[in-house]
């Protein structure tokens, strides 16, 4: 078995990681205790969940305004931070359609026009989208979201900008990577909207650093998440990073990376996407539940306990290019969601995701997200609330770090139990299609009540009750 879940580490992690993971050595947890090896995170962020907000396709107007009228509904979920992505002024002269086509390769204009571009190929790092509104009616989100409780983060692109973009059309082309004519290459068919830019340019690095000084100076927006982080120098992440927490102190910086450098000096947060990979596979019984707790191991073998990772179920790209919750995880979505909540880590919710959309919705043309199941917004504000009140759920070191409760049927149950102090979290999936017995290999001493209903945790590990097909079930310690 061992050597199975091995295999299945490694096919998800890839051949540039180079220490083959061995599931039988040892934990060790890489905790740095150096002052400037150690990101200190705001505090706001110790009990934070994260809502991510498509502007595009949030509401059916798909504007600034539309979405801020929607604002206080998301407020009652309980998330802490509204990860807004790109919102700023994008291609003209070359806008994506779908595959390998753009809007200037379609004859019919009535065609053509539908294609709105890709949020990803910016023109000007300081403009909104008119498409969605003004700066203004973005710092009006930004206002309302402080007045929430909340804090915004905007999705920033760093790697490249659009072939078009003002940089280019002011004569910088030296702040773009060149091929040997002296000319900006298109990365490939299918990005030729794009141009990649030069980071051994020291101009280029200051005035990127000062664009996104101004979303926080001018807007009052409270961080980023970096898109394609890890294809940019870390030392620019250093340096920018120094500057703009010059400007606000208390910012929060997601990493669209899975290297465990990022965080040393420089983001507070990185993706899990290896988990939610193995939360897929897991779902549909593909992978037995043992691969999660060899991920875990590697986790901690490259991951400090400081390291706040993003858990999630869904995202834009996901839904977009590989499907719905019920594609990838069919009727164990929701159990899985009460794992990427209860697991470790910070949990994500999707816009859409607690409405119950139900359809991978269209990246570069207007495709309004769905509103099947509302109901479910109350066992996602559930999960949000159980997160907040229990310090074993926190994020980092704030938290109880993961431990597996085996149980008599650990193929199709999985157990796990998370404690802080005096606060203690044991959480029960049932992955399978029938109903399963939950018996506890050691007994559970205490008294644990369900955040779902009134049931308690005894009523199970005594026999008299049965977990349903797909079930879940999350304890406190009373």
């Amino acid at each position: 078995m061992r050597i199975v879940i091995a295999a299945i580490i490694l096919s998800i992690i890839g051949c540039s990681d180079t220490s083959p993971l061995d599931t039988s050595s040892k934990v060790v947890l890489v905790t740095k205790t150096s002052e400037n090896q150690v990101v200190k995170h705001p505090e706001w962020s110790k009990d934070a969940t994260i809502y991510k907000v498509n502007i595009r396709q949030h509401t059916a107007e798909g504007t600034f305004e539309s979405f801020e009228a929607d604002m206080d509904r998301i407020a009652t979920l309980g998330s802490e931070i509204l990860w807004i992505m790109p919102i700023q002024a994008i291609s003209i002269e070359k806008r994506k359609a779908k595959e390998n086509l753009f809007t200037e390769d379609i004859e019919n204009p009535n065609e053509g026009n539908k294609y709105l571009g890709s949020y990803y190929s910016i023109i000007n790092y300081t403009e909104a989208n008119p498409d969605f509104g003004t700066i203004d009616d973005f710092k009006s989100i930004v206002n309302k979201a402080h007045l929430l409780g909340q804090r915004v983060i905007l999705d920033w692109v760093p790697n490249h900008t659009s072939i078009d973009n003002i940089w280019i059309k002011k004569g910088h082309k030296d702040w773009y990577t060149l091929d040997s004519l002296g000319h900006i290459p298109a990365p490939s068919l299918d990005r030729r909207d794009l141009a990649y830019l030069n980071y051994e340019n020291d101009s280029m690095r200051l005035a990127m650093i000062e664009a996104m000084k101004f979303w926080i100076t001018d807007v009052n927006i409270d961080g980023f998440s970096c898109d394609d982080a890890m294809k940019v120098p870390l030392d620019f992440w250093e340096q920018a990073i120094i500057e703009l927490k010059k400007v606000k102190t208390d910012i929060f910086m997601l990493a669209d990376s899975e290297l465990p450098e990022h965080h040393r000096k420089t983001f507070d947060m990185s993706y899990g996407c290896y988990a939610h990979d193995i939360f897929n596979h897991i779902s549909t019984q593909e992978w037995p539940l043992d691969s999660l707790m060899a991920y875990m191991k590697w986790e901690e073998k490259k991951f400090s306990t400081n390291d706040y990772r993003m858990m999630f179920t869904s995202n834009h790209d996901e839904n977009s290019w590989n499907g719905t919750l019920h594609d990838g995880m069919g009727e164990n979505h929701k159990p899985m969601a009460v794992i990427a909540f209860t697991y470790f880590g910070m949990p994500l919710i999707y816009g859409g995701q607690e409405l119950g959309n139900d359809r991978g919705i269209k990246s570069f043309e207007k495709d309004t997200i769905q509103k099947r199941h509302p109901e479910l917004q109350n066992f996602y504000k559930t999960l949000i609330t159980t997160k907040k009140e229990n310090p074993a759920l926190w994020n980092g070191t704030y938290g109880g770090r993961f431990m597996r409760i085996n149980t008599s049927n650990d193929t199709d149950l999985l157990a796990i139990r998370r404690m802080r102090n005096d606060n203690e979290v044991i959480t029960v999936i049932n992955l399978s299609s029938k109903k399963q017995q939950v018996n506890f290999v050691k007994e559970i001493e205490g008294n644990f009540v369900s955040v779902f209903n009134a049931e308690t945790l005894g009523i199970y590990t005594s026999g008299t009750k049965e977990l349903v097909a797909h079930g879940y079930q999350v304890f406190v310690k009373k």
